[in-house]
């Protein structure tokens, strides 16, 4: 930690290498040894300001007279140059919950520059006024691009009684009527607003937030800018222009300037990070700064020096922003208030721009080893995971996947990503381009994180290294060998087995334009089996991926088609395909009837099944292409095939439906149908097909069973450690969490709140999260009152006029486990006490409990 004294501002300075991954917070040091933690509200009312500046360099300003300062007389009051000092506590954990804080006190004393009769300072959190004894009774206040209404400071304070400060009567008298009283006057503010005037007490202001201090010689009013009295004026702001930024601030503005007729600049400068540049400087760094008759111009060169650049995320892009702090110091006279000294401190911050990155490849190919820098990035990104073949893994964690990553810092504190993965990684695709030439590539995606922001964004990364086989000296895994199959039929089934060989770890098995993946396999009761090295497929003979060509009396030429495609590309790679002719026992063995056609195009094959359902199958056979499939029907016209190929019909039927006819023996009882094709237009077949299907008239068939009951699912209570965590979103969409800054939130009634609780840890797809009793408070305590019902044993509060709403929660890139996520929406209320709103904070908290579904249940 750095200090430094900055006029009536002492800044302490936080390093970014030591505090950065680290949660802080900052306290203040009174003059007994009391703490104080310092929130928004507090920081604006005493004249604190916290802020991230030059890549998470983390700055502390405190004003001369802020709550906690401890005001020394270092010189003669005559010149008014007194000492500050500040003393600040943080504290740093690696925890959020502060757990095992280490404890840092800083203490830093500056003198007083000399005070003008009236001062004004524009903080980025605040603003503050201040007036010497020498001014005149009324202050005026002011904002940087808004002011607030015209207010009354009485000049020279008594000391303090209680909560008020007596007055004397006939000062406030002379300042405004309507401050005059009896014999005495309780101190007051007075806020003139354009419609009306409003006194406050001094107690009453402190509670509204406003801040107030006194020395022998000054008073000061703090004021936040989210003070109800604060009054908004649209004036002359920033604007971008030719990649330059143009600031401009007018000079005089109502009521600052109310009442005065003649006004005479005395001092115009400006500066960068509270340091003011003489001309020579502005000029070197070509900054131009302007002195108009109605305001004050600063126009400064994108990417000039003083700024920063700091990394931006829009959009999920990559992309930067430029960042400069300056300040205005602006002091001149006016017939009615005298001297008055203004100071404005302004962080402007330049649009998003993205930035495209550079990724090189400087692959070892005779080392065997991909090497990709990825990068520049500024100092406020950080690598946080990799996703390799769909698996996300923190950075740590990458190395038992093959990837190393290394971190480059250069002099300017910028920096770049090495990935180092060797060729024979398993997540790398080994593509054979020629018999003497390889390809291996690497496609990993990177996930980065900005500070102090925590802003993410994603980096693709794809690779190609191209290597010759000769390169790879004598290693056998260079030596290339292609898959090759080998095949064979067993009268109800086509087999091929396919030796990978070393090339082809990312193709794909096709049938036709089919994609043979296991979940398609088992749809169409295929047999695929995958050990690495070797990929067996079993097609059964009426398969309808089956090729028939050729139909003879010895029996039917069927054949299988494979294809084996490039993972990425689809380009075909290689083809293998078995054909086998199945004889007329077959085709009983597998309880297939044949019925042929006269022409030879095209023949069927029939199923009986046993409860008087029949499968026909009529096939095309190759080579012809002057008949459509889609257009065969049944005796029955209505009844069309339920599954249709270019070359198969299939119709699945009832014995008892679509026009089948029966006739009748002594032994057996036979049906009769037939599948026809008619042109367009025709009523008459050109095809027909002819099926019989016989069954016996008597038979017994003995069946055994036995049943068995299965116990009726129970729950049984287990003891466990879980790690649960309850947010709240901004949208239904449940995309962007409230963050822990952003605490606590503001809603209006029957405003939406979106909560989401998950089950952490342990990741187990046989636990299911269950919500008991939500309830909403309005204390820390969970078992305090008032309480209201959000969820009653996980259902909506009937008495609930505005019920709870329960969200679908699927799977996605953040949800694994859509069993271990609840979500459900509440609508906004407030805790009322007769007729009283209680304002205090609403608090939701839930009772939980999970269960393990098991798949007996």
């Amino acid at each position: 930690m750095s200090s430094e004294c900055l006029g009536n501002l002492l800044r302490i300075t936080l390093s970014a290498e030591y505090f950065e991954d680290k949660y802080l917070s900052f306290s203040v040091v009174d003059q007994s040894g009391i703490a104080w933690e310092l929130d928004e509200a507090m920081a604006s009312q005493c004249g604190y300001t916290v802020t991230y500046s030059n890549w998470s360099n983390i700055e502390f300003r405190a004003s001369a007279l802020s709550c906690h300062s401890r005001l020394e007389q270092a010189f003669p009051v005559s010149m008014q140059k007194d000492v500050f000092t500040v003393t600040i506590q943080i504290k740093t954990s690696h925890t959020p919950d502060m757990k095992n804080a280490a404890t840092h006190l800083k203490s830093a004393s500056c003198h007083y520059d000399p005070w003008s009769p009236r001062e004004l300072l524009c903080e980025s959190n605040y603003m503050e006024v201040s007036t010497g004894s020498t001014n005149r009774k009324v202050l005026k206040i002011r904002q940087k691009e808004a002011f607030s209404p015209q207010v009354s400071v009485r000049r020279e304070v008594p000391q303090t009684v209680k909560d008020f400060i007596q007055d004397e009567p006939e000062d406030w008298t002379l300042a405004f009527p309507e401050a005059k009283a009896g014999e005495a006057s309780i101190w007051q503010i007075v806020f003139h607003q354009p419609e009306e005037k409003k006194a406050l007490l001094v107690s009453d202001a402190w509670s509204a937030g406003y801040g107030l201090n006194t020395t022998d010689t000054r008073v000061l009013l703090r004021i936040p800018y989210t003070a109800v009295q604060i009054q908004l004026v649209e004036v002359d702001g920033v604007d971008y222009t030719n990649k330059t930024i143009i600031w401009t601030v007018p000079k005089y503005i109502q009521p600052l300037s109310a009442g005065a007729t003649s006004f005479k600049d005395v001092l115009v400068e400006a500066g960068v990070d509270l340091h003011k540049l003489s001309a020579k400087e502005m000029a070197s760094r070509k900054y131009v700064l302007s002195n108009d008759l109605n305001a004050i111009t600063m126009k400064i060169p994108i990417g000039a020096e003083g700024g920063y650049y700091k990394t931006s995320v829009s959009g999920g892009q990559h992309g930067a922003k430029y960042t400069i702090n300056l300040f205005l110091e602006h002091q001149w006279e006016d017939n009615k208030w005298g001297l008055t000294k203004q100071t404005i401190i302004k962080e402007i911050e330049t649009p998003f721009e993205q930035i495209e990155l550079a990724i090189t490849n400087n692959s070892n190919l005779s080392a065997r080893l991909i090497n990709v820098t990825v990068g520049m990035f500024l100092p406020d990104v950080e690598l946080v995971n990799l996703t390799i073949e769909g698996a996300t893994v923190a950075v740590p964690e990458a190395v038992q996947h093959g990837y190393l990553t290394y971190k480059i810092r250069y002099a300017n504190g910028s920096k770049a990503y090495i990935i180092q993965v060797p060729f024979d990684a398993p997540s790398i695709k080994k593509e054979y381009m020629r018999p003497d030439m390889r390809a291996y590539t690497m496609n990993v995606t990177l996930a980065f994180i900005t500070h102090p922001t925590s802003e993410t964004f994603a980096v693709p990364v794809i690779t190609v290294s191209t290597v010759k086989d000769a390169a790879c000296w004598l290693t056998l895994d260079c030596i290339t060998v292609l898959p090759r199959a080998r095949g064979f039929c067993d009268g109800r089934n086509l087999h091929l087995i396919i030796t990978r060989g070393n090339v082809d770890q990312n193709w794909l098995p096709f049938i036709s334009d089919w994609h043979l993946t296991p979940e398609a396999a088992q749809k169409y009761n295929y047999s695929l089996r995958d050990n690495g090295t070797h990929l067996a497929i079993s097609v059964p003979f009426l398969s309808s991926h089956v090729n028939y060509e050729d139909f003879h009396t010895s029996g039917i030429k069927a054949s299988l088609h494979l294809t084996l495609k490039d993972g990425i590309t689809l380009a075909n790679r290689r083809d293998f395909s078995i054909s086998c002719r199945f004889s007329p026992s077959d085709l009983i063995r597998n309880n297939v009837s044949l019925s042929p056609d006269l022409y030879g195009k095209l023949f069927s094959l029939s199923e009986c099944l046993p409860n008087g359902t029949v499968v026909i199958t009529a096939v095309k056979l190759a080579g012809i292409a002057d008949l459509d499939t889609s257009l065969l029907v049944l005796r029955d016209r209505q009844c069309k095939p339920s599954l249709v190929t270019e070359k198969t019909a299939t119709f699945k039927f009832n014995v008892n439906t679509c026009g089948t006819s029966r006739k009748f023996n002594s032994t057996t009882m036979t049906y009769e149908n037939g599948v026809l094709y008619f042109r367009p237009g025709s009523d008459t077949p050109v095809y027909q097909l002819k099926f019989v299907c016989s069954y016996a008239i008597k038979q017994t068939v003995d069946v055994r069973y036995e049943s068995k009951k299965n116990p009726p699912p129970s729950i049984k209570p287990g003891f466990g450690s879980l790690a649960l965590s309850l947010k709240l979103f901004k949208g239904e969409s449940y995309s962007d969490p409230y963050q822990e800054l952003e605490y606590p939130v503001v809603k209006y009634l029957r405003e939406a709140l979106y909560f989401e609780v998950e089950l952490l840890q342990p990741e187990d797809a046989r636990l299911e999260l269950n919500l008991d009793d939500c309830w909403a408070t309005n204390s820390q305590s969970q078992d305090s009152l008032p309480r209201w019902p959000i969820l009653i044993n996980g259902c909506e509060n009937s008495k609930d006029s505005y019920r709870t709403v329960y969200h679908e929660v699927n799977n996605s890139l953040r949800v694994k486990f859509p069993q271990h996520v609840k979500r459900f929406e509440v609508r906004m209320f407030t805790f009322v006490q007769g007729t009283t709103l209680l304002q205090e904070q609403v608090r939701c908290l839930c009772g939980l409990s999970c269960a393990v579904v098991s798949p007996n249940m």
